[in-house]
């Protein structure tokens, strides 16, 4: 019998209001076991928040959430002992080293054993940062010490906010790998958020697009890969003609049928012109033709597009 995939976080309808102000609108979403879903949002549109609301530093006004699979308060506390958490700046003493700051954390958690420390150094490669004091760091190097922060429990579920800052190109390499390694490794279950679209579309299994506090999308990283496949799109008077002459003259069988008269191909992106002459000699009108194609950033854009049409 084969093992079901476990759901490690689902939130229904969660909501959080201050006063007048909606930071976080009726957001919906789930986290299947070794995920690593992008949270993917611009600044101020409530991903901390809904963050915040996760690791119980915040509440929700109202709605639900699951935690591997506890849905009451005193369950869901339980269940929190699996997280970590990189949620806003941590704080830590600006004259503590680097494993003084982790030895007070571990401490104040309960976490058993002073092991974990030097493995979340190791895994963050600041195993030798010494007798450095804390406010002597870079930016990257206090951004890898909170996520050290993050590993010393060995979690489950790993939430980090803009984990991205401040690293430099092989901070980012290294912290890909290290992620990957976790998840694959571990099936350590990964939640992130960023404005670094391009570092996400090399990690992400599954996204979710947050704007002005509500969840405007989810989907898998094949659909979106799918959507955001380079093509060519034509608008024609008959798809079925078109697709007969695409394959009879082109040999082309790289192609799909869209509602509205579209039809989009998948060779011939450079010579669009050879497309165009062959389907008017077998006799479809071609009323457009378009490149089409996008990365994260521009399929992000495009939503919101469309989300402000819907509201205008």
């Amino acid at each position: 019998m084969k093992n079901m995939v476990q759901t490690i976080l689902a939130t229904r309808h969660l909501t959080k209001r201050y006063g007048s102000v909606v930071a976080v609108d009726q957001v919906s979403l789930t986290l299947q076991q070794g995920q690593v879903y992008g949270l993917v949002g611009q600044n101020g549109t409530g991903k901390t928040t809904l963050l915040r609301m996760v690791t119980g530093q915040t509440f929700p006004t109202f709605g639900e959430l699951e935690l591997f699979g506890e849905t009451s308060p005193q369950g869901i506390d339980r269940m929190r002992a699996n997280l970590g958490a990189v949620v806003e700046t941590p704080s830590f003493f600006p004259f503590f080293t680097a494993r003084e700051n982790l030895e007070y954390y571990r401490r104040q958690r309960g976490i058993a054993g002073k092991g974990c420390i030097d493995d979340a150094l190791r895994q963050v490669e600041l195993s030798d940062t010494g007798k450095k004091k804390f406010k002597d760091f870079s930016l990257g190097m206090k951004q890898r010490l909170g996520l050290a922060l993050a590993l010393m429990n060995h979690p489950a579920l790993l939430l980090l906010d803009e984990p991205i800052n401040g690293l430099d190109p092989m901070g980012i390499a290294h912290f890909r790998t290290l992620i990957q390694k976790l998840c694959e490794g571990n099936g350590v279950t990964v939640l992130i958020s960023s404005h670094i679209l391009s570092e996400l579309e090399s990690l992400a299994t599954c996204y979710g697009f947050i704007h002005r506090g509500r969840l405007i999308e989810q989907i898998s990283e094949k659909v979106l890969r799918e959507r955001c496949r380079e093509c060519l799109e034509l608008t024609v008077d008959s798809t079925e003609k078109a697709a007969v002459a695409v394959e009879r003259e082109l040999g082309c069988a790289n192609y799909e049928i869209l509602p509205g008269g579209k039809m989009r191909l998948y060779e011939y992106l450079d010579t669009p012109a050879k497309v165009t002459h062959v389907l008017a000699a077998s006799g479809v009108e071609i009323s457009g033709v378009v490149n089409q194609g996008s990365n994260l950033e521009e399929y992000f854009l495009s939503l919101i597009r469309e989300e402000g049409r819907k509201n205008a």
